[in-house]
């Protein structure tokens, strides 16, 4: 490719509304431009990187016989309200109707339509197990688009689906993927780890992400330094600790005790001068009509990820003052004291919260708290379940060891699916015997453009983007000093027609523009080799070979050139 040529239209000046080093460069390197809100078109650059995610991601699916397919984009919204997901999706699912008002979606996923699918033509024990996959553009109207790729309304996605007769059947195609993922995240060059996970709006009995680490990553992962235990932040399930008491002696019955405008927990605590620990939070969530008040301990933060699986719920938002008021709720005094449960109430009390004795908690009116609060005795009629966020202070829920926090970015993940869909949606087969019996389903994703700005935010410095060879858009560039120099061209001609023939992506920098200003496009785009054409060569017959990711620089006589750069991209 020349570079005159190439529509890579790069920017000086960094983008003042991107955030994320990938998106930031990105946009630079001329890679990727906004259209609307979460919405970008991929410029040749981006796409010839995003080729090359996809042609590993199929050779690892073709490697362990999944077969390619390509569903609608639009999907019918009847096979989603068959889910029981057409109302649980919320409000990230693109709707829409037809011209005689019938419902559709843009697919978030697929697992409704791969299940109708496989449903129409499967029908025997004979045609399993089964794998299908594809690579295709997802919608999601997310609230806040943002982060360039990590969090955009259009995405492109690797999604796959398998299908067998047994939960043991289901364990090894899992495995499997999983192997199949960890491969292919490797080949990209990524930094990256599995990690336990909830399944959230997919559903299923057991799921890992694929965390690849990295700063300004979404996601807080949390691992074991003792052995491999690791999660996402919001899967981890700490283990319950004694909770120390001031008073482990007889606690008197729960007394009321007036707290003028102390409505936080720092508050309460300075107020009556106790410790924070010796004192029960409330967070309210609404759920369509249903409120729910998760209740932890004053120095603990709630995951809402685990009050929502209490209640087979996805889409927990924090309540407002009104459905505050519809329940009777007085905001920054709430506690189950005195109040029932109901389906438009509910309340859900962490297990270190029951074993407190002595603690301080709301009395449902303006100003009032009750102290001497024994939970085990004084809450009735409550939900107990692990509700709290783990903490770098708790011990490894696996084998006891120290944890520490990281931060990652989702590059994939896994489920076990089980028969969550296919019994919905009828998926059955006759097993030996003759006998009808629901699929037993696994579903598996890879967000292929995120994997594109993962591997930029793991790979980039002060100059610009550094690629792993395997991802970069072109392994090499070649740059003429001088092209008005037509010995240099012709050079530089030569080497760029010799790695053509042997297959060496490149792109000659034919522009009449600097050396400067070729060096910087050539180091904020991230070509992995940068051969320059110039002084050496008009003085002794030798070209400058810069290597991107180290910076080291050597100087060979040109006709060594092809021989060296094919060897070092077998190497790389």
């Amino acid at each position: 490719m020349l570079a005159s040529q190439l529509y890579s239209p790069t920017l000086r000046e960094m983008p003042a509304d991107a955030e994320m080093m990938s998106h930031k460069l990105m946009l630079r390197a001329g890679m990727i431009r906004k259209v609307g809100n979460g919405l970008y078109t991929y410029l040749p650059l981006a796409r010839r990187v995003i080729r090359k995610i996809e042609a590993i991601i199929h050779e690892e699916m073709v490697a362990i016989g999944a077969q390619e397919v390509m569903m609608p984009i639009v999907q019918p919204a009847e096979i989603w309200q068959a889910s029981g997901r057409w109302d649980v999706y919320g409000k990230e699912m693109f709707r829409l109707q037809d011209r005689h008002q019938r419902e559709y979606c843009l697919g978030p996923t697929h697992e409704e339509l791969v299940t109708t699918l496989v449903h129409m033509d499967v029908s025997s024990y004979k045609q399993m197990p089964l794998t299908l996959y594809q690579i295709q553009n997802k919608y999601r109207d997310e609230v806040r688009p943002r982060f360039g790729l990590m969090r955009s309304r259009e995405f492109i996605m690797k999604d796959a689906y398998s299908f067998d007769v047994s939960q043991e059947g289901l364990d090894v195609q899992y495995q499997a993927m999983y192997d199949a993922y960890s491969r292919i995240f490797s080949r990209c060059g990524l930094s990256f780890r599995p990690v336990e996970a909830d399944s959230g709006a997919i559903g299923g009995s057991g799921s890992h992400e694929f965390m690849a680490f990295a700063e300004a990553g979404e996601a807080a992962v949390v691992r074991c330094h003792t052995c491999t235990y690791a999660a996402n932040l919001e899967a981890a399930v700490p283990q319950t600790q004694q909770v120390p008491n001031a008073d482990d002696g007889e606690v008197g019955p729960a007394e009321k005790v007036a707290t003028p405008n102390a409505k936080t927990i720092e508050a309460v605590a300075s107020f009556l001068q106790l410790p924070v620990e010796q004192t029960i939070k409330a967070v309210v969530f609404a759920a369509g009509e249903t409120v729910i008040v998760a209740m932890v301990r004053g120095d603990a933060d709630v995951n809402d990820v685990q009050v929502g699986k209490q209640y087979g719920l996805v889409d927990l938002e924090m309540a407002d003052q009104a459905a505050l008021e519809r329940v009777g709720l007085v905001a920054g005094y709430i506690s189950p004291l005195g109040l029932a449960q109901s389906d438009n109430l509910k309340f859900v009390v962490d297990e270190s919260v029951m074993q407190m004795r002595d603690a301080v908690c709301g009395a449902n009116e303006e100003g009032m708290h009750y102290r001497h609060v024994v939970p085990q005795r004084d809450f009735q009629n409550v939900d107990v379940a692990v509700i709290r966020l783990i903490t770098e202070q708790d011990a490894c829920p696996h084998c006891g060891g120290t944890l520490d926090f990281v931060r990652g970015i989702e590059v994939g993940q896994v489920f076990k699916l089980g028969t969550k869909y296919s019994e919905a949606l009828g998926a059955t087969y006759l097993n030996e015997n003759g006998k009808s019996a629901p699929m037993v389903m696994g579903c598996y994703g890879i967000g292929v453009s995120r994997t594109m700005a993962a591997a930029i935010e793991q790979n980039f410095d002060e100059n610009g983007i550094v690629w792993p060879c395997a991802l970069a858009p072109y392994q090499a560039v070649i740059v003429p000093v001088n092209v008005k120099d037509d010995e240099l061209m012709r050079a530089a001609q030569s080497l760029y027609d010799q790695f053509t023939a042997c297959g060496v992506e490149t792109v000659l920098d034919d522009r009449n523009e600097r050396a400067g200003i070729k060096f910087k496009d050539a180091d904020l785009i991230g070509y992995p080799l940068r051969i320059t054409v110039g002084k050496t060569f008009v003085n002794g017959g030798t070209v400058e070979i810069k290597v991107r990711r180290d910076g080291t620089v050597s100087e060979m006589p040109i006709a060594d050139v092809p021989a060296f750069v094919m060897q070092w991209i077998r190497e790389n």
